[in-house]
């Protein structure tokens, strides 16, 4: 499958839905890899998590032009490079959580899954897809 097949974000409506956002820096490079639990500490999969939700609005930005669009998140599912027995995927998407809490405020509380998976692209520690609802063009 050719990547010019696939979408950062469709909208459909007043919905945007996010393919998976990983925790690349300015470099296009993951800025933490490795399974959290083993190489990777529960507060660097927080901060991987964290940098998932800052490209994300940073696309939502772009795209839009302003945050002021989002009507709020709706829906977040995070995946965590997780080592066999690590059980705080909540955890390290609290660092995602935080960030859209701390730029939307009330609009960016949202309903969250958090999976653990034995391995992401790249080996990244963190991947996160998302859903928001714009608001209503009037």
């Amino acid at each position: 499958m050719s990547a010019r097949m696939l979408l950062p974000m469709r909208r459909i409506g007043d919905c945007v839905f996010l393919s998976g956002h990983g925790c690349e820096g300015e470099d296009g490079k993951p800025i933490v890899v490795g399974h959290v639990g083993d190489s990777v500490t529960l507060e660097e999969g927080q901060r991987a998590a964290r940098r998932c939700a800052q490209r994300m609005l940073e696309a939502l930005e772009c795209e839009f032009g302003t945050l002021d669009a989002i009507e709020c998140v709706v829906k977040v599912l995070g995946f965590v490079n997780s080592a066999e027995g690590f059980d705080q995927q909540p955890l390290v998407m609290n660092g995602f959580s935080e960030v859209l809490v701390e730029r939307l405020g009330e609009r960016g509380m949202h309903a969250r899954t958090a999976i653990g998976v034995n391995m992401l692209p790249n080996n990244q520690a963190v991947e996160v897809e998302m859903i928001v609802k714009l608001r209503s063009e009037k």
